[in-house]
């Protein structure tokens, strides 16, 4: 199989690969399961990650933005860590643990914190359509970190889906970058960054231990920050409230992106980060269904061209 990030794999380090062969089945058929599954497993991680921001905005009608940050960072190492403890799990070898840090910095506190802050000033849609852009500079972090190159075709094909994505941020905002942009804009870099580093990892370990081993890393800062941020920062219960930080523990920190690294591992981090593209539409009707926000009467012509993007980018080859 050859991947879009054929150098995934650390140079001098000898990765095996898996027979996926079944008998009686043909090498061609199970080629095209392994690659249907990492699919779906990707596809499952963007709708998980779809409801993030809504949820956000759940939170934050109770409680701070700091508050909601730390505590779903705490929540969601509960089960990770409990599925570390009981499946007796060995800590990573002491060359993962960079890897490991990464993911940490970006996926568990960088991106989490950047989007919160941004969204006590800004609607989850138009968070939504500027965040559209992680896919490309997720494919274009992972070209520089892992030596991958995507094909001629799939990088059109980027451009034309990050111009899409531009085009409707700058017709919701009016043309003029504000704070909650700017916030976005640097969640995007670091989140690109966790998201090459645990597509990368994912390669060598369970993608669950991946992000169960990098909230473990993060505890010490998780636990004090929620307790400095409780007591700074009124805290109101209310029942979206709580649904927010739960689904934001459960659903986007820790079950989606085992389900998002265990993709990219599968079909490589360039073409897995371009069904992300589909991410902000999503987000944009969960946005109409959970929060009442109107939808913009261009998202359907953004979602069409979106999803040809997104069949051109899975269709090349890299």
């Amino acid at each position: 199989m050859k991947h879009n990030d054929s150098a995934i794999a650390t140079p001098g380090i000898a990765v095996s690969t898996p027979d996926l062969t079944v008998p009686g089945l043909p090498a061609a058929a199970a080629h095209g399961s392994h690659v249907g599954r990492g699919l779906l497993l990707a596809a499952l991680g963007v709708a998980a990650f779809s409801l993030t921001f809504p949820a956000t905005a759940w939170g934050l009608e109770g409680m701070g933005p700091w508050t909601v940050v730390m505590l779903r960072s705490v929540l969601a190492t509960v089960p990770a860590g409990a599925a570390l403890l009981v499946m007796r799990v060995r800590p990573p070898e002491r060359r993962h643990w960079a890897g490991i840090a990464v993911v940490a910095g970006g996926v568990v506190l960088g991106f989490p914190l950047l989007t919160t802050l941004a969204l006590e000033t800004s609607t989850t849609s138009h968070a939504a359509v500027v965040v559209g852009l992680l896919p490309l500079t997720t494919a274009a972090c992972s070209a520089v970190r892992t030596g991958a190159r995507p094909s001629r075709t799939f990088w059109i094909a980027s451009l034309v889906g990050a111009a899409v994505v531009i085009g409707f941020a700058v017709q919701q905002s009016g043309g003029v970058p504000n704070r909650s942009d700017l916030l976005l804009f640097a969640a995007l870099l670091v989140c690109a960054a966790g998201y090459t580093e645990g597509g990368r990892l994912a390669r060598h370990m369970p993608g669950w231990q991946v992000i169960g081993w990098a909230l473990v890393l993060a505890l010490p800062v998780t636990v004090a920050g929620a307790a400095l941020a409780l007591s700074n920062e009124p805290v109101a219960l209310t029942v979206h409230s709580v649904a927010g930080v739960l689904w934001l523990a459960v659903g986007s920190q820790f079950l989606g992106i085992v389900a998002w690294y265990r993709g990219m591992a599968e079909i490589g981090i360039s073409r897995a980060s371009q069904l992300q593209l589909a991410q902000p539409l999503l987000t944009l009707v969960w946005s109409v269904l959970l929060l009442g926000e109107r939808l913009p009467p261009a998202a359907p012509v953004a979602a069409l061209a979106v999803l040809v993007c997104i069949a051109v980018t899975q269709r090349s080859r890299g």
